[in-house]
């Protein structure tokens, strides 16, 4: 069981190695002789709960200790790269999955490829394939994923059946219809969607359900104004133009719980942390008129975006075959189940999903579905300043600055010019 370092060679100066290194080893106790430590980064909510596994593993796995280092999401981002540079990574970490393609370029990240085919504990087969393919770069494996999140329906079931409609959509057609029924039923004004202008998500999904990609050409251009992205941002522009969405942020709104229980709004895409959040804040006598349903595409079930956060092994560790064994530990099946109780992240593993608190949980059963029908966003650094002009533009073009054909043609200059950089880098790399 081989976890190979996929590193270039690298030149200039190491930044802030020492002073970073210190301060991730700061209140450590010296180990015992023949003790392996393990530095293990994890974000938020998850680098507190993960302490209570690594006891465990500790216990299982006389001779290895694990010192977990929790970041801020805020920030985590600046601090990884910055400890690359400063040769001061971890031996393994969390990252999220949009984040590996620009680890994997940069050489930070070992391969997993042979540790996974020796393993018996992680199986390919048994995680959902969208998902899996988020950490597969070019070809070789440099995660594995350790959480989903992706995105779907969460809606007022009663307003859909005062609407006239028994089922959640199941198609464009059928969401366009159930849409207008409930904008024009009557009552105070109310819309029929909520679609934050200051999130790119929702344009995101509908124009991951095209049979185009998002970028072309190997990632080196956009791909903003083929046919399937410009029918997908014009059904999405549709929805402020009829006004079934409030042209409006999140933050415009005072309280998205409190606005989806007094039905000002009947749809809302979000993740699978807002289960937990619509338990609690809605009034106990809504809590049998919501439900959760897979996204509907241009002509059938609709796909979704892989997302989440896989565990990666640096490069630079002295330590890949212990931090192997930490991977393996936390994919298990059952150590999934105990992190999903204890953090509330879906589980990357079908097996994991046997257990009754999520096969039996009514609101889950919808992201069980939706997680076989997600699919990576573009697999290239630069991925997250384009999805950030992507909002702008959309943004715009809601409040009717821009026309489909124009956004399309503007988002394709904005991809073009965050990829110039990349399109030379290749075509050094080809000798052209």
């Amino acid at each position: 069981m081989t976890v190979a370092a996929a590193r270039p060679t690298r030149t200039g100066a190491r930044l802030l190695g020492v002073a970073l290194l210190c301060w991730c080893m700061a209140g450590c106790t010296s180990p015992e002789p023949g003790e392996i430590v393990l530095q293990f980064w994890a974000m938020g909510r998850e680098g507190e709960v993960v302490a209570e596994l690594t006891r465990d593993f500790e216990a299982s796995h006389p001779g290895i200790r694990v010192k977990v280092q929790q970041l801020p999401w805020q920030g985590a981002h600046e601090k990884l790269l910055t400890a690359f540079v400063g040769e001061a990574t971890p031996d393994l970490a969390q990252m999220g999955n949009t984040w590996i393609p620009e680890f994997a370029s940069l050489g930070a990240l070992a391969t997993l490829d042979s540790a996974v085919a020796a393993s018996s504990l992680v199986e390919q087969e048994d995680y959902f394939p969208g998902i899996w393919d988020t950490n597969v770069i070019n070809g070789q494996l440099f995660g594995v994923p350790w959480y989903v999140d992706t995105r779907l329906l969460f809606y007022r079931r009663d307003l859909l059946a005062q609407a006239g409609f028994p089922r959640p959509p199941r198609s464009w057609d059928e969401w366009r219809e159930m849409l207008v029924a409930i904008k024009r039923l009557p009552g105070a004004e109310h819309y029929s969607i909520l679609l934050p202008l200051n999130e790119f998500e929702p344009l995101l999904l509908l124009g991951l359900q095209q049979e185009e990609p998002l970028l072309r050409d190997g990632g080196r251009w956009g791909n903003f104004r083929s046919q399937g992205f410009r029918r997908a941002l014009g059904f999405y522009l549709e929805m402020f133009e009829k006004e079934l969405a409030p042209r409006a942020t999140n933050t415009q709104i005072a309280n998205v719980w409190n606005e989806f229980a007094r039905g000002y709004f009947a749809f809302y895409i979000t993740g699978p942390w807002n289960i937990g959040e619509f338990r609690r804040r809605l009034p106990k006598e809504l809590q049998e008129s919501w439900m959760t349903a897979p996204l509907p595409g241009p002509g059938g079930p609709g796909l979704s975006s892989a997302g989440g956060s896989s565990l990666v092994v640096f490069a630079d560790s002295r330590r890949k075959e212990a931090a192997w064994k930490l991977v393996e530990y936390l994919s298990r099946p059952e150590v999934q189940r105990r992190f999903y109780a204890l953090s509330g992240n879906l589980p990357p593993r079908r097996s994991s999903w046997d257990d009754p608190a999520l096969s039996g949980d009514v609101h889950a059963a919808a992201f069980r579905e939706q997680l076989e029908r997600v699919e990576p966003t573009p697999k290239v650094p630069e991925w997250e300043r384009i999805v950030t002009e992507m909002r702008i533009v959309a943004e715009q073009a809601a409040h009717g600055g821009l026309t489909v054909d124009a956004a399309a043609a503007e988002l394709d200059a904005r991809a073009d010019r965050i990829l110039e950089k990349r399109r030379w880098i290749l075509a050094r790399e080809a000798g052209e």
